[in-house]
Formats: C-alpha cells, structure tokens, sequence
C-alpha cells in the first residue's frame, strides 16, 4: 500500500502536541478529505468529532459559530401535517444533506430519514457552540422520538427499517438529558433493557446474550447515569438492591487494561485508543478512575500520536477523526494541561454541557 511504510516510520511523540491537533481539526473543518466520501451521510458525525474537539483543546474560535448553528438546524427535519405523527415518523436531525433527499428502490421520495445518532450530534454541536436548545421545537422531536422505543425498552434509530440495540437508548437518553425533558422516553423501560444487556462476566453486549464490549458498556453506563440510576446502585449498601452487578463491572473494566498501558474494547484483542475513553469514562463514571495506571494509558495513546495531528486507532496508522476525537477524550479523563476537562456520560465538555 502506497505510503504505508511512512506511517510506520513515524514515531509517536513524547507529548501532547496541542496545537497540531488544532490544525489537523482545522483543516477537517475546512475540508473533509476524499477518505471519508463514504460516510457523506454520517457528515453531521464527522463535525461533531471536529467541533466538540475543538472545544476539548480551548479552539472553538476557529470556527464560524453563526454558520455552523445555521447548517446544523437547516438538517432538522419537519412534518407537512400533524396526522404525519401518527406514522411513527422521527422528527430529529439528518446525518447529511444527502439524506434528506434519499430514494427507494423504486425511484420514489423517502420524506424523512433522521436518524437518534444524527440527532444526538446535532444537539451535542448546539450545545457546543452555546446556541440555546429552548428554541428548538423540542415537544415534537421528542414526541415522536418516543415512537421508536420498543416494547422491551430498547431504540431503533430511524422510523422503518433500523436495528435496535444499546447504542440508541443512549442517543435517546443524551438527547432528553440534553433538552432537560424525559417525555421522549420510558426509562423505566430502558433501564430494563439496560440491566437484561449486563453478562455474566460484568460487562454489557449490545443486545441481551451479546459478547460484552467496551462500547456497549459505555452506552449503558452512561446511560443509567444520565436517567439517574446509576448514583442508586453506588450508594446503596444492600447489594440486593442494586440493579446491575457493579463489582464484576469494575472487574470487567480494569482488566480491560493492557500490558501496554491502553485499553482494547473485548478479551483477546489489541488495545486501542477509544477504548480509553469508552472503558476509562466507565470508570470516571463509577469513580474509580483512580485505579487506572494513568502512565501507562499517557505512553500508550502518545505511540498513536501524529506528528501531523490526530490520533490512529492502533501505533503506526493514520490519524482519523473518530480516534482523534476519541484520544482527545483520553488526554482530557488524564487531566492534560490546557484541556478543556470533559462531562463524561454525555460526550461534551463540562462547559458545553453546564451550556456556560
């Protein structure tokens, strides 16, 4: 593969190169490169990488706060009648400007393909850029939100046609956390959906009976955080009374740390650099971040450092926007001089978060 041995050559460095990272985000702000024209309709992800990493490394002046509060709102998605509600439609947010135009095989209009991720990115970029979220018609969004939760709990992401599994119930979740209103969800019927993806061995699959992963543990961590679950079970002393299995979680968590200093998402695989923030945030989450070699976790993710900014996935790759974003989180959970620190179950900042 041509260029691959220059990636393999270059070293990581010895510190956290704050101001490449900068342009590396700047220059994603600016153009996203030929490499992710295959995610066009995952757009709206790709700039929350790029504008919540911003804010991470004290830069948000680098961007057009007007232009990218009209770009965002423009990707919302609205009904042509009331009745429409009654479809089971979702009134979020696209991923892209392509989406909103989609077709189906039969060359006819698809009206509506927001999606909970694309709406979760969308608020998370509002909120990022200090546009107040009260002046989104939230009542809608949420109120056909709660059409896409299922009997057992769970959340497909789009109206028709999406799978179901942790990772929407956590869109779900930040999404009513960050609108300060519930009405969109059941919670009760998500924790149960939460509890019954925890396995025997601590950590949570995706979907009840799945392998456990670092991801899908996240996502349910950090969603019983934000509907308020997850302080019951740390403070109560009955462990009858708990309603997941919070030691063999932490035991799950720690042994998720490798011999290299990084975490990897499952047994037997390599670390990786979101992994520090997918399994460390658990462990802010549940405070006990202090048993982590925090070292170790600083020499590893500085091996997956370019020295053109960004973050790689493993030593010796290309940078790209997702581990960036991903090592940004890293460097901020171990308190990086000049970090912005970061509000670990919603994916933001404190300050985006606090929306000071």
């Amino acid at each position: 593969m041509e260029g691959q041995e220059f990636w393999e050559s270059a070293p990581g460095s010895l510190d956290f190169d704050r101001e490449r990272h900068i342009y590396y985000l700047e220059l994603m702000y600016r153009l996203v490169p030929s490499l992710y024209q295959g995610q066009e309709i995952n757009r709206l992800t790709l700039a929350y990488f790029v504008i919540s990493g911003l804010d991470i490394l004290h830069a948000l002046d680098r961007i057009d706060k007007e232009a990218v509060v009209n770009w965002v709102l423009s990707l919302q998605a609205h009904p042509k009648n009331e009745g429409t509600l009654e479809n089971g439609q979702f009134y979020g947010f696209h991923g892209s400007r392509s989406s909103q135009f989609q077709s189906n095989v039969n060359g006819a209009a698809i009206p509506n393909g927001s999606h909970l991720a694309s709406t979760y990115c969308a608020l998370a970029i509002l909120k990022t850029v200090g546009y107040e979220l009260s002046l989104i018609d939230s009542e809608l969004l949420l109120k056909s939100m709660k059409n896409l939760q299922q009997p057992d709990g769970c959340f497909m992401p789009i109206h028709t046609g999406g799978e179901t599994d942790l990772r929407f119930v956590f869109c779900a979740a930040a999404i009513c956390s960050m609108l300060k209103n519930w009405s969109g969800m059941d919670r009760a019927k998500a924790k149960e959906y939460i509890i019954n993806c925890q396995s025997y061995d601590g950590g949570f699959g995706l979907i009840p009976g799945a392998e456990s992963h670092g991801g899908a543990t996240y996502c349910a961590v950090a969603s019983l955080k934000l509907m308020g679950f997850i302080e019951e079970d740390l403070l109560s002393k009955n462990a009858s009374c708990h309603i997941i299995n919070v030691p063999l979680l932490l035991n799950w968590s720690l042994q998720k740390q490798g011999q290299d200093g990084g975490f990897q998402g499952r047994p037997n695989k390599p670390t990786d650099t979101c992994y520090a923030f997918w399994v460390g945030g658990v462990l802010r989450i549940l405070g006990a971040e202090k048993f982590i070699n925090e070292k170790a976790l600083h020499g590893f993710l500085l091996t997956c450092q370019s020295e053109y900014g960004g973050f790689s996935k493993f030593p010796r790759l290309p940078p790209d926007l997702y581990h960036s974003y991903y090592g940004f989180c890293g460097f901020s959970l171990l308190k990086e001089p000049g970090l912005n620190s970061i509000c670990v179950e919603l994916g933001l900042t404190d300050v985006a978060a606090i929306g000071l």
